[in-house]
């Protein structure tokens, strides 16, 4: 049975026609760092498969502080401070809790 204080999040990113290179590379860039953190279980990057381009991030947690302990990461403020300049439209984030997950 998984861990109830998990979290996981659903982070999706639909970059400009023009950047999708850009926004690749700066979402490649956070992978290490961010899989090197503390509470961090993992951290996946993916390309949709579909016409329009867009990257999804799987992401989760030991528990809701080590969620917003990256957020606080000098690497994360950095990436979101590049963002708005790179994406069609806003990242779609969904956090998601456990109900009944097989690990």
């Amino acid at each position: 049975m998984a861990d109830e204080s998990r979290v996981t999040v659903i982070a999706r990113f639909t970059p400009t026609p023009e950047h999708v290179d850009d926004l690749q590379k700066l979402l490649e860039g956070m992978v290490t760092p961010t899989r090197a953190e503390e509470g961090c279980l993992f951290y996946n990057l993916f390309a949709a498969q579909r016409d329009e381009e867009q990257f999804v991030l799987l992401e989760c947690y030991e528990n809701s502080a080590a969620l917003e302990a990256h957020r606080a990461s000098a690497h994360y403020k950095n990436y979101r401070a590049q963002l708005p300049d790179l994406l069609a439209s806003p990242i779609d984030v969904t956090v998601l809790t456990p109900v009944d997950v097989r690990d």
